[in-house]
């Protein structure tokens, strides 16, 4: 599958879900699944991940399954309740809101919830440390921007979207393309001389990226036509029309950004409305350029 060729040729992937239910949890096992066993994997989670029952909406949630030789990062009080056999790696001073951070080795395959950092510095630090033994770092991500923005420290990522987020299919293609362009904003490249503010033709939008801040900057006269940097697509909470309104006006980039590799797809609603994926996968492909795929069907 063009999915785990793809992981196999970078070292780090975030995977970002447009709204709970969109089946992050079943991308990740099915990547864990169908990576060689040789290629030395590392997850984490910047929120909670492998709950049993989703706590809105009380409705089944698939569990994280670990293969022997991965390896996990975890609040402390989770690792107390892993369903697997593991040896601890460390045992960090990095903070959780569950207790400090545990990374340890599966000896022996099973269950696992993961609840990781929660703050940009502390997974850098993280993953730092543990690339060393590993080949491969997965970030069980969010979309939230209230949440850590872990797209922008991954080489990589993958989006899932799917009938949680709307059970009409225009709807639903039409918000995971803004997403989709969102994470394929262009990334800037700096002077020659390394500084940005050389050209006074550029304006760095700093922080959240509101209606408020673009109606400013377009309502500047001074601001006209000008290149507009922000930091990552993350800080995005525009309108989306009025988004596509700034853009035509203004360039915009980002200071950090993934390769998006692919979106999957999980068609069930949380009310049990089933979508054809078939026809869903198909259509975010021609509209985005980008493979879907649902990963139930493969």
């Amino acid at each position: 599958m063009d999915l785990i060729k793809e992981l196999l040729h970078t070292t780090s992937c975030s995977l970002v879900g447009m709204e709970k239910n969109t089946g992050k949890t079943v991308t990740l096992n099915y990547l864990l699944q169908h990576l060689p066993r040789e290629h030395r994997v590392a997850v984490t989670s910047i929120g909670l991940d492998g709950e049993t029952k989703d706590q809105v909406t009380g409705t089944k949630k698939p569990e994280i399954l670990l293969y022997s030789g991965t390896i996990f990062a975890t609040s402390e009080k989770h690792y107390r309740q892993r369903l697997l056999r593991s040896e601890v790696m460390d045992v960090s001073d990095e903070s959780t809101a569950l207790g400090r951070l545990v990374t340890a080795r599966v000896l022996q395959e099973g269950k696992i919830m993961l609840s990781g950092l929660g703050h940009t510095a502390g997974l850098k630090r993280w993953m730092d440390w543990v690339k060393d033994y590993v080949d491969l770092i997965i970030v069980d991500g969010a979309l939230s921007r209230k949440s850590l923005a872990s797209p922008s420290i991954t080489e990589t990522a993958i989006l899932a979207t799917g009938a949680a987020c709307s059970t009409n299919m225009d709807t639903l293609v039409r918000k995971t393309k803004h997403v989709v362009e969102l994470m394929q904003i262009p990334l800037w490249q700096a002077q020659p001389d390394g500084t940005d503010n050389a050209d006074e033709e550029i304006i760095e939008l700093v922080g959240s990226v509101t209606d408020h801040t673009l109606e400013q900057t377009l309502n500047n006269c001074a601001a006209k036509g000008k290149t507009v940097i922000i930091q990552d697509f993350t800080k995005v909470f525009a309108d989306e029309a009025l988004w596509h309104r700034f853009t035509t006006r203004h360039p915009v980039y980002v200071r950090q950004r993934s390769r998006l590799l692919g979106i999957t797809v999980n068609p069930t609603a949380p009310n049990g409305m089933i979508l054809d994926s078939g026809l869903l996968c198909r259509r975010l492909n021609e509209e985005t350029g980008i493979p879907a795929y649902d990963l139930m069907k493969l």
